[in-house]
């Protein structure tokens, strides 16, 4: 649980040390409640939404520095660098338009897309019933396509235009 509870927050909060907090005080949390986790059917969508809303906490509180995701999740993937270059350009134009996205979008495409969350989890997770989540997964999706669609087309224009 500990590192799907560090990817959200780290998603979320984009600094690493703030993710590595959150993920802490959850499971400080946690432990402070073992004496009622009976009542709990689901631990895991207990700690994933404890998470969300320590990561919510720590978002209105102050403004985050923003850390690249994309160095955490490139490490050591055995890629070409050419081919390795024009892949970290696309994920971070991805997770550029990703932080565009209202911020339940971001959960949303976060917890489903990344994570691998069945939508009853995210359900769990976020108290928002299955259609919405489904509603709000295409429409990001669909927004993450159209911009991405765009700038490559943009880019490509250019390159004729220099060429």
């Amino acid at each position: 649980m500990k590192d799907k509870m560090f990817r959200l927050s780290l998603r979320m909060l984009q600094n690493r040390e703030e993710a590595e907090d959150v993920v802490q005080e959850a499971f400080l949390k946690l432990w402070s409640m073992t004496d009622r986790l009976e009542a709990y059917q689901n631990p895991e969508g207990l700690l994933m939404t404890m998470t969300r809303n320590l990561c919510i906490d720590k978002l209105k509180s102050k403004k985050n520095k923003a850390v690249s995701l994309i160095d955490e999740w490139y490490k050591g993937n055995g890629y070409d660098p050419h081919h390795q270059s024009e892949l970290k350009d696309l994920i971070q134009r991805v997770m550029q338009v990703v932080d565009t996205l209202p911020e339940q979008q971001r959960i949303i495409v976060q917890l489903r897309d990344v994570e691998m969350y069945s939508f009853d989890e995210i359900a769990e997770i976020t108290g928002h019933d299955s259609n919405y989540l489904r509603v709000n997964l295409s429409r990001a999706r669909k927004k993450i396509r159209e911009t991405i669609e765009k700038l490559q087309k943009n880019e490509l224009r250019l390159n004729r235009k220099t060429s």
